[in-house]
């Protein structure tokens, strides 16, 4: 026997309704699917787009044009995690981050592990940052250069000293040495450099210990993960009128109520929703800066070595004239003179297992 619509009140709204959501399912997800995400996109680029340095849009949603690589080794700093090809910046960020290197190791520090700063045109990543898409972010280890240079296989697979104790969000005293805190000035004295986030327990340890001159501090922000490498960030450049700055630091030394913030149950509790999407897996081109489609589509330099950073002075190879879509920048500033106009590069990335910055619990 066949029971009919009509001897269950009811059911036929029911079935309407749903037949409209899953529809409308159905049109977000097409939508979704059409468009191709930003992150592949950028991360498929294997090298820079040709033309005068700028960055677009703010350091969690852009791109930049004219970026260059450090070099895979120096005799103050190595590469680490060379397989994700994140060795690209604006010139002015690796011009500093080379110049770090030198002026920590005159301090004291072996050497520098450089980890994450961009891909070559930067924009969102395949994996890992938020940040870090207009070439002005660098991480840097604050585990010191061994004295050995490290093979291949070493920087892919060498795990990084976690700094602090995961329960009491303290810094391991056995661990930290004068010559930590050293860095750390040493990479806050530098008028460019606005911000260096570190784990809320680093930033404690250093409230606790350092004397004399505290001015420095102000740059010092805590921040979730952040316990084995510093992230080092510096302003817009000239040249990027496109580029959105962040607000300016509290003038004082910030060890004070927003430090004892981190020390309370709050910051640690689980993310509410942890299975939500991040940005960079649902940004397309429509979301970031117009300019991002041209940054994309611009020509590249013919290979790495055309757009790799040598620093004083040593030329390096241009493979096009600037883009006509991307004005040519004034000059940068003094340390970065001796920089190309353009350039940046990246090499294959494997599919291998690799440790990336720790965001807050349960995300």
């Amino acid at each position: 026997m066949t029971t009919s619509m009509r001897s269950l009140p009811g059911r036929r709204p029911f079935l309407t309704a749903m037949m409209s959501i899953l529809a409308l399912t159905g049109l977000v997800a097409g939508a979704l699917t059409a468009e191709p995400r930003a992150k592949d996109l950028f991360g498929a680029k294997k090298l820079p787009a040709v033309a005068a340095a700028q960055s677009f849009g703010f350091y969690s949603k852009g791109c930049f044009a004219g970026g260059v690589a450090i070099p895979m080794d120096g005799p103050t700093w190595e590469v680490m995690r060379p397989s994700r090809n994140r060795r690209w910046g604006h010139p002015a960020m690796i011009a500093l981050v080379e110049k770090l290197s030198r002026d920590a190791h005159a301090d004291g520090w072996p050497g520098l592990l450089i980890g994450d700063i961009s891909q070559p045109r930067g924009g969102p990543m395949l994996t890992g940052h938020a940040s870090h898409q207009i070439g002005l972010d660098a991480d840097i280890w604050l585990t010191p250069m061994p004295s050995r240079p490290l093979s291949t296989r070493q920087r892919e697979e060498m795990s990084a000293t976690l700094m602090v104790d995961e329960k009491t969000h303290l810094v391991k005293d056995g661990l930290w040495k004068p010559m930590h805190t050293r860095l750390l000035k040493r990479a806050a004295s530098y008028p460019e450099v606005e911000r260096i986030l570190v784990n809320p327990g680093i930033k404690k340890k250093l409230c606790d210990t350092v004397t004399g001159d505290r001015s420095w501090l102000r740059k010092i922000r805590p921040f979730w993960g952040h316990d084995y490498h510093f992230h080092m960030r510096i302003g817009c450049q000239p040249g990027s009128p496109n580029c959105k700055g962040q607000e300016a630091t509290p003038a004082d030394d910030g060890c004070g109520k927003p430090l004892a913030w981190w020390f309370t149950e709050e910051p640690w509790r689980p993310n509410k929703n942890p299975d939500a999407p991040k940005a960079r897996d649902l940004m397309t081109m429509a979301n970031l800066p117009r300019q991002c489609q041209t940054v994309l589509d611009a020509p590249a330099p013919a290979s790495a070595e055309a757009a790799t950073y040598h620093g004083g002075g040593v030329p390096i190879a241009v493979a096009a004239e600037p883009a006509e879509a991307l004005p040519t920048a004034p000059a940068v500033p003094s340390d970065a003179a001796a920089l190309p106009a353009s350039a940046s590069a990246f090499a294959p990335t494997p599919e291998i297992g690799i440790p990336l910055p720790r965001p807050r619990p349960g995300n």
